[in-house]
């Protein structure tokens, strides 16, 4: 309630059953304006023209009563009404700038009509109006910063909302929904992208505290033109990429200059029934990294590693019986032949490009080669016993990331 002198408040309470008598007058005048100058307000259903309308001459109302001091409408309850406008407004999809655009043109129409009913009566432009003129417009400005507190109110409850419906829409994606045409039409519509063509599935998972590995994907992809949709799962962002003409070197460029950790990728796959398997092998790629490591990686790049990580109780008993008394060793002496071990088999068999990577003579590789034949039971000329300690050292290295990159 606005405290004026009493000289000023007799005056404003002779003239406020005045002003009562021009609020439809007001409205009218308000809604013709914001009509005529507001292309958002033209695009109103006539339901809520009407609502805006009747909104319109509530808040003048409350603005007359205001100044005719009435304890109806304190500041508090102002400041109420105008939120609940703001949320209001919001939920019509109605800019923020444009209503309070309009606030302050009720603010104008109140202070103009007061001017007018003052003249008419006879009261004058006396000093008295100077002090009213700051009280309306300090009023006006309270009551705009609550609009605007409402009107963001809602806009994150719309926010949320919208990432949770979104969110169900991609786990139905990803759980396999992506067969059922109904369906996929409401998903692109919701999700605001087109679930045809070429598409790739992405997996990061998060860091050891949790954090996201990917930051912002979603915006930085759409600067190069790539249109996508993320939410999460078990924990670890999950990506659906529309590739259009776009290559998949291209946007495993881009992903990798945004990566901080593992980040899996699927092949390319067409159209949304096909989402939820590209989905499965991109998970399974992110899991064939260590946590720390940056790389972005596709399913076709770690398809060995992706065999053992899928089978856990297969890639152990490969491990035990590949490398046998081998991990029976300790700790240091251990790595010294699996290290060695695994330079030999990168150097396709050769014992001295083998101890030129691992900077020692080619006679200690020799000896080293002879002790893993002892340990493991296997011979090093053998092709299959090759390939088992290859499956084995990709197993190890899954157990034991420390070891280095697999």
């Amino acid at each position: 309630m606005q405290q004026f002198p009493p000289e000023v408040a007799a005056r404003l309470g002779e003239l406020a059953p005045h002003l009562a008598d021009r609020l439809d007058a007001m409205a009218d005048r308000m809604l013709d304006v914001l009509l005529r100058t507001e292309p958002a307000y033209r695009a109103m259903s006539a339901a809520d023209t009407a609502e805006l309308r009747a909104s319109a001459r509530a808040g003048l109302e409350r603005g007359v009563h205001s100044l005719g001091g009435r304890a109806s409408a304190d500041p508090p309850t102002l400041r109420a009404r105008a939120r609940d406008v703001g949320r209001r407004r919001a939920h019509q999809g109605i800019p923020l700038e444009v209503v309070l655009r309009a606030y302050r043109l009720g603010g104008q129409l109140l202070w103009e009509t007061l001017l007018l009913v003052s003249r008419e009566r006879g009261t004058g432009h006396d000093t008295w109006l100077l002090e009213v003129a700051g009280s309306v417009w300090r009023t006006n400005d309270a009551e705009c910063a609550a609009v605007a507190d409402g009107y963001r109110e809602e806009q994150r409850l719309l926010a949320a909302a919208d990432d949770a419906a979104r969110q169900r829409v991609l786990e139905g994606l990803l759980d396999g929904r992506g067969g059922d045409p109904t369906f996929v039409r409401t998903a692109s519509e919701l999700l605001g992208v087109p679930l045809a063509g070429r598409l790739l599935a992405v997996v990061a998972p998060p860091d050891r505290h949790g954090e996201p590995t990917l930051p912002d994907p979603g915006p930085a992809l759409a600067r190069r033109g790539v249109r996508s949709v993320w939410g999460t799962r078990s924990g670890a962002q999950v990506g659906v990429l529309v590739l259009g003409a776009r290559s998949t070197a291209e946007v495993l460029s881009w992903l990798s200059a945004l990566a901080t950790g593992p980040v899996g990728v699927s092949d390319v796959v067409e159209g949304a029934a096909a989402t939820a398997g590209a989905y499965r092998l991109a998970e399974t790629a992110a899991r064939t990294l260590p946590p720390d490591d940056p790389r972005v990686v596709t399913i076709d790049d770690r398809l060995p590693e992706a065999l053992l990580t899928n089978s856990p109780e297969i890639s152990s008993r490969l491990v035990e019986r590949s490398l046998g008394r081998l991990l029976e060793l300790p700790e240091e002496e251990q790595a010294v032949l699996l290290d060695t071990l695994a330079a030999y088999l990168a150097a396709d068999g050769s014992p001295t490009r083998a101890a030129d990577e691992l900077y020692c003579h080619r006679n200690t590789v020799m000896h080293r080669l002879r002790r893993i034949e002892s340990l493991t039971g296997h011979r090093v000329t053998d092709p299959r016993a090759r390939l088992l300690w290859h499956l084995a050292l990709l197993g190890t290295r899954a157990r034991c990331p420390d070891r280095g990159p697999a």
